[in-house]
């Protein structure tokens, strides 16, 4: 199973948990409280998530790894790029 099928397996999930407990369509006969509790937690959900994003992607800005030996040969791959223009010609 795709990463993408099990996120969409388990929204639609989610989604049809408050569905029924939002619009009662099982007959529950859930207090008022929890129909007013799930009615906003769609957005509770994507701020929660937007929250993991975020520390998420600033963690692994703040452990990307160095890699010293790959800019060196990209140097060198500069250098040799310039030499070889100025060879045929280009004025830099």
């Amino acid at each position: 199973m795709t990463k993408l099928l099990e996120w969409l397996l388990g929204c639609s999930l989610i989604g049809m948990a408050w569905g029924l407990v939002t619009f009662d369509l099982l007959d529950l006969q859930l207090p008022p409280q929890y129909r007013e509790l799930a009615w906003p937690m769609p957005v509770y959900l994507l701020v929660v998530f937007g929250c993991y994003s975020l520390a998420t992607v600033g963690y692994r800005v703040a452990t990307f790894n160095d890699c010293e030996d790959a800019a060196k040969e990209l140097q060198a791959q500069i250098k040799e790029a310039k030499a070889d223009l100025k060879k045929k010609g280009l004025k830099m």
